[in-house]
């Protein structure tokens, strides 16, 4: 497991988190690409970080799970920086996405906010 990965991630919820990117990048709003996320996040304007677990090397993504809790913005993992990218409309893999407005898919948003704290509890 990488050195900012806080929590294992189920299956389904990688799932629910590949399908909010890509709505949101279809009818909202979304930014790809730590530097960019991570200045999101700085400005509190993430409402959800999806940060892929097989990201190289790990420190790229080492300060991201502090700055959102900081910020207490809630943040997600899935296991494929590749699909994550496709999911966010890029055609080359990247390391995170935030969400900066789920546009007509807040219902999951709000689950995947929901199960990903309850994820971090355990």
């Amino acid at each position: 497991m990488a050195i900012y990965v806080k929590f294992q991630t189920p299956k389904e919820v990688q799932d629910l988190a590949y399908d909010l990117v890509e709505k949101a990048r279809d009818t909202g709003k979304i930014s790809k690409g730590a530097n960019e996320v991570t200045k999101q996040v700085e400005r509190g304007q993430a409402k959800l970080v999806v940060m892929a677990e097989d990201i190289s090397p790990e420190e790229i993504l080492a300060h991201m799970p502090v700055l959102c809790e900081e910020k207490n913005i809630p943040y997600a993992y899935v296991s494929s920086k590749d699909e994550l990218g496709t999911s966010a409309g890029l055609h080359i893999s990247t390391a995170a996405v935030a969400v900066l407005n789920p546009g007509k898919d807040k219902t999951t948003l709000e689950t995947l906010v929901k199960k990903t704290s309850e994820l971090k509890e355990q």
